[in-house]
């Protein structure tokens, strides 16, 4: 009879983190449009556009990309070529290299990489009331507004 161990078997899960992201190598080479709905690392060469509207998109060391980026949040440790819109963060690291036109809510350059381009920072609030209904109400400070009336005017 064969002998059975009593060691349980665990499943092991992959955390959150790495269960979310997708990788392209080194050795794979892209030419056309990239669209992600998970966070994406690039260390290949990429010719194109990329769009990950709602996710992180890293750009590795090794990687090489010549494409217009959309995302939320965009990290460069690479070579990027190209217009990048980044709705919440741009990150670019120390011997990264980023030639092109940045628009972002915010931006982190560490010393030693290198860009050139336009960079626009776009405020948040700009973002929000993009996305609301236009109204106005002139209130100063302490000043209560008063309630709409109508007022008829003899002639």
């Amino acid at each position: 009879m064969a002998s059975m161990t009593s060691t349980p078997i665990r499943n092991v899960e992959p955390d959150s983190a790495s269960r979310d992201l997708a990788s392209l190598g080194k050795e794979v080479k892209i030419e056309g449009k990239i669209y992600s709905a998970q966070d994406l690392h690039i260390d290949g060469e990429v010719a194109g556009t990329i769009e990950l509207p709602d996710h992180r998109l890293t750009v590795g060391l090794s990687a090489s990309i010549k494409a217009e980026i959309r995302a939320r949040e965009i990290i460069i440790l690479g070579s990027v070529q190209g217009n990048a819109h980044a709705r919440d963060k741009f990150e670019i690291h120390k011997g990264a290299t980023f030639i092109g036109d940045v628009k972002t809510a915010r931006m982190i350059v560490e010393d030693g990489a290198y860009i050139k381009g336009s960079i626009d920072i776009v405020r948040a609030e700009a973002i929000k009331t993009r996305d609301k209904p236009q109204t106005t109400v002139l209130e100063q400070p302490g000043i209560p507004v008063a309630p709409s009336f109508q007022a008829t005017l003899p002639n």
